[in-house]
């Protein structure tokens, strides 16, 4: 019941995302910075999602991008009204709508709709996960030098956070290719359904990765920290696979000695 009603206000605010393309009337800047941004289509997005979990779950916890966190429960909705902000405020057709439902502290389901392509992404846990109605899998690449990744970048990258950029170039160097496409959640759902074969980036939010991360689970694939332990959606930095170049990926993570390496030059 949960996921379909997951899917119906995913549907319902990826139609209007579509609809809305061209149509923005005020850009704000978050936190400061010239390059995290809000509009009037996100906060709209948001509450129509809101209104549909409420009308059938009016007691369960809210978590969304831009309105926060709202009430206690066992059960949270971790939403992002439009993933690829950016994106949509140039007219670039790679935005989604990302769904988390999460118990007891577990992700349980997740939904992630692209308009632009018609796509729904949808996974429960223990149940598998498909790209509409089709049971999805990971890539079976075997190796980072045969493997195409894909990353993003935080709105601070100017101050390189926890290595940002270092790690960029290792995987630059080690990988067949890297993509970098401005949707968290849609890197995450192209993991799951093999298109990439790799994704990590080091600064994000539940909301980004929190249907994303349960899709490429269930698909087959590995989600880890950057050392390879559990995941939280808590947690800022993430790393998912295919399973098969896990090992190599925590390797291009590494970046001991990186900084007195680059200061030594100096």
């Amino acid at each position: 019941m949960m996921l379909q009603v997951a899917v119906e206000a995913a549907k319902v605010a990826g139609k209007y995302l579509k609809q809305s393309v061209g149509k923005i009337k005020t850009i704000e800047q978050k936190d400061g910075s010239d390059r995290n941004l809000v509009t009037e289509i996100d906060k709209r997005s948001e509450e129509m999602i809101v209104e549909i979990i409420r009308k059938h779950f009016p007691s369960h916890e809210i978590l969304a991008e831009e309105r926060g966190s709202q009430g206690s429960s066992k059960t949270k909705w971790i939403i992002d009204p439009l993933d690829g902000t950016t994106n949509f405020t140039h007219g670039l057709p790679v935005f989604c709508v990302s769904i988390g439902i999460e118990h007891d502290n577990e992700i349980i389901g997740g939904v992630i709709y692209d308009p632009n392509l018609d796509e729904l992404f949808t996974a429960e846990k223990g149940k598998g996960a498909y790209l509409n109605g089709r049971k999805m899998k990971v890539s079976q690449t075997q190796t980072l030098s045969k493997s195409l990744l894909v990353t993003g970048f935080p709105y601070n990258i100017a101050e390189n956070p926890n290595h940002a950029v270092e790690r960029f170039v290792n995987f630059l160097m080690k990988a067949q290719a890297v993509r970098r496409m401005g949707s968290a959640a849609i890197d995450l759902a192209y993991v799951a359904c093999g298109r990439y074969d790799g994704f990590w980036e080091v600064a994000l939010n539940p909301w980004d990765m929190a249907a994303g991360m349960l899709l490429v689970q269930e698909a087959g694939g590995t989600v880890a920290d950057f050392h390879g332990g559990k995941f939280s959606v808590y947690q800022k930095e993430i790393l998912a696979n295919n399973g098969h170049i896990q090992n190599e990926m925590l390797t291009a993570c590494h970046i001991q000695n990186m900084t007195s390496k680059a200061e030594s030059k100096y």
